[in-house]
Formats: structure tokens, sequence, C-alpha cells
């Protein structure tokens, strides 16, 4: 998949927020892999699981195919489904990939998207890599793209060493 980044910059690593009893040392330099790698990750997925928020406040995670294009994760669903009506009522969003061994996390907001080229590249993209074509701006499907503000990665073989938390610059 094209890895062509919108905005030209990449967010910036940093050691991840975690208790001292990870083993992380805040004081070492992150031993990152390239944001690069991780776009490839988060492009070639398959599957993502997108954690939303009920009205209520009980966690709501759901399987999604959806695609990494222009730095966002973008995946449709129904307009009555539990993860747009909770997207409806709070814009917080998570979605994480399947691995719990080579993790990568990105935590941010949904925004639903209207602009009818992008709408039209999800549509050949999502065919491309999914066989299948969404019937997007139609009601009652909705394209929600997840506008990064950080991001987790980490290989489990060496937690320590690969733990980064990207954080991206506001836009």
């Amino acid at each position: 998949m094209e890895q062509q980044s919108r905005r030209g910059d990449e967010p910036r690593a940093t050691r991840p927020r975690v208790p001292a009893s990870y083993g992380v040392d805040s004081t070492t330099p992150v031993a990152a892999v390239p944001w690069a790698a991780v776009a490839e990750q988060l492009a070639n997925a398959r599957n993502y699981w997108v954690v939303t928020t009920r009205p209520d406040g009980r966690p709501h995670a759901a399987p999604v195919w959806g695609l990494w294009l222009d730095e966002r994760l973008l995946f449709s669903t129904d307009r009555a489904s539990q993860k747009a009506r909770n997207l409806t009522a709070r814009s917080a969003l998570l979605a994480h990939l399947e691995s719990g061994d080579d993790a990568v996390i990105v935590e941010g907001t949904a925004e639903e998207v209207s602009d009818r080229a992008l709408l039209a590249r999800f549509a050949d993209a999502y065919e491309a890599k999914y066989g299948w074509r969404p019937d997007v701006g139609s009601e009652p499907g909705v394209v929600y793209a997840l506008r990064p503000r950080v991001a987790c990665t980490w290989s489990e073989g060496d937690f320590a060493g690969t733990g980064v938390r990207w954080v991206f610059q506001e836009r």
C-alpha cells in the first residue's frame, strides 16, 4: 500500500509512560524503529480493533476493516452501529492491531469523512485491499478517520528496549 504522508512530518518518538517496575529507563535514548516501519504495519494490517466509549462510560471494542491513509486510520460502518453511536456522543477513539507481541496502538479523535475526493480514494484503496467496494457517501453508511494524538509500539520480547510513545503534532 502506498505510504505517502499528507503533512510530510512524523510523530516524535519518546519513552513510554509506564511504572518503573516495567523496566523502562526514561533516561535511556529511544531505540525506536522508524515511524515509516510502524506506518507500514498499520497499512498492511487486515483487521483493526477499534475501541469507543458508550455514553454511560462502558468501553466497546470491535474489529473493523480499514486503511491507513494520509496518516489516519479510515474505516466505514453503519450509523446505527454501536461504534457509530458512541462516536456521535464522544469522538475519542483507540485502534489496536491484532498482535499483542508486536503492538501498535493509536489513540486520538474520530472525525466523519465528508470530502468526496478522500471518500473516492478510500473506496478505491479499500476495494484493492479487501476485494469489496464500500458504498461511501450514502446512508446509512459513514466513514470515520482516526486523527492520531499518540501511538504506542513495542515488541514483547524486549518491551524495555523497544517501547515507544509516539506523539503527533496538533493539526
